[in-house]
């Protein structure tokens, strides 16, 4: 009988296996257990529904003075002014800013300097002292004029106290204010775009303003829009500084409610509820524009904190109610 010369299959499968080796056993994956971080997570889960029930059994919290004053037509005058003065305030902080960050850029020395001034006197200074100094500008100036420098001839001309109310002080302050940190984050994703975009859209024909405004600033966003949510977020909280002035914003509403009643933490908590509502309100399109802008970059892929959250929340599950379903890898 004739024998055969070829090797078995399965040493023509696997050619690193001797001929007449036995076959190799079954291996089964076992997950590393991390015990410290769901030990961890345990405690802190504890340690977080031991203060929310120490909180909800406080009776120095007066629940039912919160739950009257949470929806009260004082509070939500205030939220109306709260809100519109941080739209009308980014609003202001993002034109002003952008252009003040142009004028950094230019390469004329005046309006560099001119723009670079701007910054050092509004970021070098407290938000707190600006906003006061807009709430009593009639104490330097009793009238604005307006008219030709130098001499008596005067067109239009205001009452300080009249045009610099509250609310308009509020607005000034925290727009210019805003806009000296704004100029900067548009002025770093302005640098971050390669500058061979703008010698690109130059060797095409365009014009400065059109490259700034079709080729440079759409790319400049996905490193502009994560800071300047964040801006957005942190004004819709700094307007309650204006409290000080009275511009009848939430905290200024909040502080005459209390200044009557003397339930002080309370209205406290009241604001910090409304103020938690409307940032996180906020935080959905913030972060919609950076899944936007940020197509084809890693932090489009990123996921958010709450999602992962819930996920090692439902990893740790299996490690306390039950065993882990495991693979068989064949060799």
């Amino acid at each position: 009988m004739a024998t055969s010369t070829h090797p078995p299959a399965a040493a023509a499968a696997r050619p690193d296996r001797p001929v007449g080796a036995p076959a190799p056993q079954q291996l089964t994956a076992v997950p590393v257990r991390h015990w410290g971080r769901r030990v961890t997570a345990v405690l802190a889960v504890l340690a977080l529904v031991g203060l929310i029930g120490s909180l909800a059994k406080n009776p120095n919290l007066h629940w039912d003075v919160v739950g009257h004053f949470l929806l009260a037509d004082l509070v939500f005058d205030g939220l109306v002014t709260t809100v519109w003065l941080t739209v009308a305030a980014m609003a202001v902080g993002l034109g002003l800013g952008t252009l003040v960050a142009v004028m950094r850029l230019s390469a004329n020395p005046v309006l560099h300097g001119l723009s670079a001034l701007f910054v050092w006197v509004f970021r070098g200074t407290p938000l707190l002292v600006q906003i006061i100094f807009w709430a009593y500008a009639a104490a330097l100036y009793k009238h604005v004029m307006i008219g030709i420098p130098f001499t008596t001839v005067t067109f239009v001309e205001f009452d300080t106290n009249a045009l610099l109310t509250p609310t308009v002080a509020a607005l000034l302050a925290l727009g210019l204010n805003e806009a000296a940190y704004a100029s900067e984050i548009v002025r770093a994703g302005i640098q971050s775009v390669d500058p061979g975009q703008t010698e690109a859209a130059y060797s095409l024909g365009m014009k400065p303003a059109l490259t700034m405004r079709r080729i440079v600033l759409p790319q400049a966003m996905k490193v502009i829009i994560p800071p300047m949510g964040n801006e957005t977020i942190n004004m819709l909280k700094t307007t309650a500084y204006v409290s000080v002035i009275a511009a009848h914003d939430l905290m200024s509403n909040i502080q005459d409610v209390y200044a009557q009643n003397y339930q002080v933490i309370p209205m406290l908590v009241v604001a910090a509820l409304w103020y938690l509502a409307l940032t996180t309100v906020l935080s959905v399109p913030q972060a919609w524009l950076e899944r936007r802008y940020g197509r084809g970059t890693a932090r489009a892929g990123r996921v958010s904190p709450l999602r992962r959250m819930f996920t090692g929340a439902a990893g740790l599950l299996p490690a306390f109610g039950g065993s882990r379903n495991t693979t068989d890898q064949k060799g």
